[in-house]
């Protein structure tokens, strides 16, 4: 994005700043839409918030929730309210317990001139920097039209932002009374959604006078409050890193991949279940961490104790990678986290813990977990800006057959610089036949490789690759055969 010059304001949810290059633009008016139960009161306590803890007196203009019932939930969701004024115009019990006539002028005509001083008076004596009001849509009921709505709207808008004040109003548009006028009135608009899912998140469809990032942006409202994960750009983010291989730790594979792998490299694992894909790629992240380098394991189906014991049964000492802080084996459960979560999650790792591999387990869990059509495009994004940042990355994808070499969907196989293919083949001995574990290289972008198939070893004393084998059939076509020579069976 292009910085802006112009001076900014925090809307105090983190997160949604990112998305908005800084910031508001002080003293113009912004639309916080969606429906209910989407967060529009919550992003303007927190708007009032951030400006309170700067010492800025702010205000909170409520026409329908009561100011004791906006501090019980704001108190449930950590937000401190010692700092906020109030002006609470919402319906009183007098609204039942006294009936009210109006023999000359219309209800609405008469309840809108108190209410409307109410809040100069308010203002005027105040003197606040941040306003929100909640909702502005109360205005249409207190009109007699249209027009005179606008003309309401516009005007109050324009005192409030000529005294100082930088306002977000709330809308409660209704297919039968929409808020189109509303948002060609505003300096700038957020909009807030919430899927059938229980999915929330936040886009900006206008905003006057700068930049933004555009797109659906996910939204958590928790404990903490209101958290924005902005999308990835991967373009925009890259750092300075040597392009050289580094070896995984296990000779003849290094041998297979000319070296072994580069930095800012993304290799596909591929295999059936049971070929051992994990645990190749926690290899590698056992050499990483002889090397001091930091790694991490996202694991979308296997649970972590079952993965470290699997890893200690192959001289992988997980545990104590762990317990150095070398190693982190991260459980992703489906659907407690959005791809926008999970990409911000894995960015932390990278710029604040250091680390220089990161593993996904598996592709297919992956778009389990965020299962959406454009979850290839968040995980081709998340990848390309691992590698701008030097990252080794590492994605597991499963095969289904046993038999007939099958590749991945092919958007997954042009992200891949490297794909490593594991198998089942035959092994082919006088007294019997075995099934035994082989390994390839398929691709290599930024070198060239040994184009046969090994045999692979999973043993308690670790990995190994063997040698390359002599009279080995069909490699691709269905499952390797091999009748080993004489000479290999002694």
């Amino acid at each position: 994005m292009v910085d802006e010059p112009m001076s900014r304001i925090p809307t105090g949810v983190a997160g949604l700043d990112e998305i908005l290059c800084g910031g508001l633009l002080p003293g113009r008016a912004y639309l916080v839409r969606g429906g209910p139960g989407t967060g529009k009161t919550i992003l303007g306590l927190h708007f009032l918030v951030a400006g309170a803890a700067q010492g800025e007196y702010v205000l909170c203009i409520s026409f329908g929730e009561p100011e004791n019932e906006l501090r019980k939930n704001a108190e449930l969701l950590g937000l401190d309210l010692h700092g906020l004024t109030f002006l609470d115009l919402s319906p009183s019990t007098e609204v039942i317990t006294k009936a009210q006539t109006y023999n000359i002028f219309s209800p609405a005509e008469v309840e809108r001139q108190p209410i409307t001083q109410n809040i100069l008076d308010k203002v005027n004596s105040l003197k606040p920097k941040r306003i929100f009001l909640d909702a502005m849509t109360q205005f249409r009921y207190l009109s007699s039209n249209d027009y005179q709505f606008r003309k309401q709207v516009v005007s109050l808008l324009r005192y409030l932002t000529e005294q100082g004040a930088t306002v977000l109003f709330a809308s409660e548009g209704t297919p039968v009374l929409p808020d189109d006028d509303l948002q060609f009135m505003s300096d700038g608009i957020l909009n807030l959604e919430l899927s059938s899912q229980s999915r929330r998140g936040i886009s900006v469809t206008k905003y006057r006078g700068s930049d933004y990032l555009g797109g659906v942006h996910a939204l958590r409202v928790s404990a903490k409050g209101m958290e924005v994960f902005p999308h990835l750009v991967a373009g925009e983010v890259s750092t300075s890193f040597n392009i050289e291989t580094i070896p995984t730790g296990v000779p003849e594979l290094d041998r297979l991949l000319h070296g072994g792998l580069e930095r800012g490299t993304v290799t596909i694992i591929i295999g059936p279940n049971g070929t051992g894909k994990t645990t190749l790629g926690l290899q590698l992240m056992k050499e990483a961490a002889r090397r001091g380098e930091r790694s991490v394991t996202y694991s979308f189906e296997e649970q972590i104790d079952i993965l470290i014991s699997r890893c200690e049964s192959v001289n992988i000492p997980a545990r104590s990678l762990r317990d150095r802080g070398m190693l982190e084996l991260i459980k992703i459960v489906p659907r407690k986290y959005s791809a926008d979560e999970f990409a911000r999650m894995v960015q932390h790792q990278v710029e604040a813990m250091r680390t220089r591999i990161v593993m996904i387990d598996s592709i297919a869990g992956y778009h389990l977990a965020f299962g959406n059509g454009d979850s290839m495009e968040q995980l081709y994004t998340l990848s390309k800006f691992l590698q701008n940042k030097g990252v080794v990355v590492i994605l597991v994808a499963n095969v289904e057959s046993l038999g007939e070499f099958q590749l991945p969907e092919m958007s997954v196989s042009s992200l891949a610089d490297t794909i490593l293919y594991l198998r089942f083949m035959e092994y082919h001995l006088p007294e019997r036949v075995e099934l035994r574990r082989a390994i390839g290289v398929l691709k290599k972008r930024t070198s060239d490789f040994e184009k046969d198939l090994r045999m692979l070893e999973m043993s308690p004393s670790g990995i190994t690759v063997g040698k390359p084998m002599p009279g080995l059939t069909t490699i691709l076509a269905e499952m390797p055969v091999w009748t080993p020579p004489e000479e290999w069976r002694r």
